[in-house]
């Protein structure tokens, strides 16, 4: 992992705590991304304030380097879409806090969420509730996708290691791992949420 950053300060503190190699300097600069070893690179992230300069480095990135996986930052959400349409994939701190608090709302319950493998693989808790289409069923008769599975039911404190034949109760609380393209799909079936 190689970072840039043009604050000399930052640059000095970072390659204390960071096991990757710091480089002091603009990355808005094919030069400077040069130095930092771009060619050769498969993936590059671009977290300045201005979006302006994001676009510009991961553009120098696609089209100086050939560095097809580009992501960036955006700080103003009304241009997610902009960098999109040049093939950047685009995340806001503000598209993401309002996610979370979304998820929340509508899922109350639901804790530890994890992210491993790179946001690949989902870990969550979820406490089920007597309302839930899950309650009263065993784990057999539950319709989960084949990429999410209940890891471990905590029952009054302790830890099951489910079968087919495991019936999920009120007050269970459910350790669902999944795929992420299965997370939401499989939240849904537990919660009867959007069904």
């Amino acid at each position: 992992m190689t970072v840039v950053d043009n604050d000399l300060a930052e640059c000095t503190r970072l390659s204390r705590e960071l096991n990757a190699t710091v480089v002091n300097g603009d990355g808005s600069y094919s030069t400077t991304l040069e130095d930092a070893g771009a060619i050769g690179m498969d993936v590059l992230l671009a977290m300045t304030p201005l979006d302006q300069d994001n676009l510009v480095i991961c553009q120098i990135a696609l089209l100086h380097f050939g560095i097809n996986r580009s992501f960036a930052l955006v700080n103003d959400p009304e241009n997610e879409e902009v960098f999109r349409k040049f093939g950047i994939q685009a995340f806001s701190t503000s598209g993401i806090i309002a996610s979370l608090i979304e998820q929340q709302l509508m899922l109350d319950g639901i804790t530890n969420l994890i992210l491993l493998g790179g946001g690949k693989v989902n870990i969550t808790e979820v406490l089920v509730k007597a309302n839930f289409p899950v309650a009263g069923q065993t784990l057999h008769e539950i319709p989960f996708p084949n990429d999410a599975l209940v890891s471990v039911v905590i029952r009054n404190h302790e830890p099951i290691i489910p079968r087919g034949g495991t019936i999920l109760l009120e007050g269970d609380r459910v350790v669902l791992v999944t795929l992420a393209g299965s997370h939401g799909k499989a939240l849904k079936i537990i919660t009867g949420e959007g069904m």
